[in-house]
């Protein structure tokens, strides 16, 4: 009886010591498949374009890096004309945009182009503070940017000559406001001044007595409103409740375009820019997320 009891707690360790073998094994082979299956988020894209997308472009490729620490994210501006130029070129690895790919190339080329709509923006037209006035008709915002009135008398404000500041033609805010507020009129090419981004339109306006002109919410900081006073059009606000609502229509999504589909590191940043994690910092500086958004 002692010899079979022997024998039998003999026999039951053996038994669990080659279980174990087995199921390290499997361990082991899990964690391969695992760490096999988990890619590393490194190397160097570059996005350039829509200077409207541009402040949350930079604030999150931050904290995306802080993520990833292997990848790099260049952030350029240039206008949304000029990143869809060079995102079909392949000059650049993402092109941010304000506008749709085939509102500025032909569409060969923008069918080559694969589209994120990262999340929607709002723009402002917007005033040096010197002007009296908090809101114009669709109709005299026309009748400013085509010339046909000249002075802030004629618009209920003081006797002011009304200064221009556009933006060059490359840019996606000066093609969302052409088809939203000027309800497809052109401009009128000689008058005023053009800046080539909205960075530069907040400081012109600032130091420009009597200046007019549009800007994306992202740049109207409590600080900037300051000295740059947004104007309500037809009497409603901009901001997001009534983009939302449609009641304000001068807003437009934010792209960011790859060639072909997104793939490696500029997919797995245009997932972060598209994440809930990156959800407040949307909002924070003033962007809309797409979800928001039932059109």
């Amino acid at each position: 009886m002692k010899k079979n009891s022997f024998r039998f707690i003999v026999g039951t360790l053996f038994i669990m010591m080659i279980s174990g073998v087995f199921v390290g094994c499997g361990q082991n082979s899990n964690q391969s498949v695992s760490e096999s299956n988990k890619k590393e988020v490194l190397g160097s894209i570059t996005a350039a374009g829509s200077t409207a997308l541009q402040p949350l472009v930079e604030q999150a490729s931050k904290k995306f890096s802080e993520k990833n620490p292997d990848a790099s994210i260049n952030i350029q501006g240039g206008g949304s004309g000029t990143g869809l130029k060079l995102v079909e070129e392949g000059s650049v690895n993402i092109g941010n945009s304000d506008i749709f790919a085939d509102k500025a190339l032909d569409k060969t080329k923008s069918k080559e182009l694969v589209d994120h709509k990262v999340c929607a923006i709002g723009f402002a037209v917007v005033v040096n503070k010197d002007v009296k006035i908090d809101s114009l008709t669709k109709e005299q915002i026309q009748k400013i940017f085509t010339g046909q009135i000249t002075n802030w008398k004629d618009v209920g404000g003081e006797d002011l000559p009304i200064n221009v500041i556009n933006r060059a033609k490359s840019s996606g805010t000066r093609a969302t406001f052409k088809d939203t507020v000027m309800d497809g009129k052109d401009e009128k090419e000689d008058l005023g001044t053009v800046q080539d981004s909205n960075g530069n339109v907040e400081k012109s306006i600032q130091s420009t007595k009597g200046s007019i002109s549009y800007l994306a919410l992202s740049y109207l900081s409590d600080e900037v409103k300051k000295n740059v006073k947004p104007l309500e059009i037809d009497g409603v606000e901009a901001n997001k409740d009534n983009i939302v609502s449609g009641k304000y229509k001068f807003w437009s999504y934010e792209h960011m375009y790859t060639k072909g589909e997104a793939k490696d590191l500029s997919k797995a940043f245009i997932d972060y820019m598209m994440s809930d994690e990156n959800t407040p910092l949307v909002e924070k500086l003033g962007y809309i997320p797409s979800s928001d958004l039932k059109k």
